[in-house]
């Protein structure tokens, strides 16, 4: 069973910046697309970032110019590189991921347990 390990989560100040990381458990996977979801205190789980494994990227609007994605296919590894925070950025950070094993002919979708970021204002 792929799992999916977030870091880089924490306690800041406004302004200042985080870079949040999520590797796949499993290096035999073949990646589709990883990406990121926030789920603000008492809000629903929303869409950040996401990226194919081509490298094409989807940005939810209140991100863009501030956050960045990038993937690294060799390592399975997703990040999120979080500029300029604000506090309406606290919440936790979910990693996605459509991933298929090699012994699977389609992809399936997996969750990471979720990294905490606070910003404080």
């Amino acid at each position: 069973q792929v799992q999916l390990v977030e870091s880089g989560g924490g306690l800041v100040q406004a302004g200042v910046f985080l870079r949040l990381s999520c590797v796949a458990s499993e290096k035999t996977v073949r990646i589709n697309a990883m990406g990121w979801y926030h789920q603000a205190p008492g809000k629903q789980r929303d869409l950040v970032a996401t990226i194919t494994q081509g490298g094409s990227t989807n940005y939810a609007d209140s991100v863009k110019g501030r956050f960045t994605i990038d993937i690294s296919n060799a390592k399975k590894t997703v990040y999120l590189q979080m500029n300029s925070l604000r506090p309406e950025d606290t919440g936790v950070y979910y990693c996605f991921a459509s991933l298929r094993d090699g012994n699977s002919a389609s992809y399936s979708d997996y969750w990471g347990q979720g990294t905490q970021v606070t910003v404080s204002s």
